[in-house]
């Protein structure tokens, strides 16, 4: 009898995890691709991280966090007039299938408040959050390499001249 209740418990244990597995699976599934931050010095207090993002089915980049900063935000630069402006926007659509490239003088995560200078050749904990179609949210932890180019790349131009936050 005792071996029996065990059997009942272990088996409805099993059917719970499985009932709630079409639930894992609807968590935005999003690749990151060429993650870095930007390299800051001592009294700079913001800087951005970019990236390239790939949503399998769609998602939305819906909000960033780093515990190296006070505030991270998602923005985005444009050209109004003949002014660069940088604001801050509430999501970022990451439609199914298309890469959606972060990068400076465009979309970036935008670290502000910065705790201590993020010196090249470290690295910075970012979360980035995203919500699938049906408003679930996922997160996903990254380690993200700081420098002053993006991995393999030329060095990025510089994002903070001439805008107005």
């Amino acid at each position: 009898m005792k071996k029996l209740l065990h059997t009942a418990a272990l088996v409805s244990t099993l059917a719970a995890v499985l009932a709630s597995a079409p639930a894992w699976a609807q968590t935005a599934a999003v690749k990151v691709e060429g993650a870095w931050a930007r390299a800051s010095v001592q009294g700079q207090k913001a800087t951005g991280a970019f990236m390239r993002l790939t949503a399998q089915d769609g998602a939305r980049l819906v909000r960033a966090e780093s515990p190296a900063a006070g505030i991270t935000e998602v923005h985005e630069m444009k050209m109004e007039g003949d002014i660069m402006k940088m604001r801050a926007v509430p999501a970022l659509d990451l439609p199914a299938g298309k890469t959606v490239e972060l990068k400076p003088g465009g979309y970036h995560v935008m670290l502000l408040d910065l705790k201590a200078p993020l010196a090249k050749g470290a690295s910075v904990p970012l979360t980035l959050v995203f919500q699938d179609a049906k408003g679930v949210e996922s997160k996903l932890d990254l380690t993200v390499p700081v420098g002053t180019a993006a991995p393999g790349g030329a060095t990025a131009g510089t994002m903070m001249n001439g805008h107005k936050h």
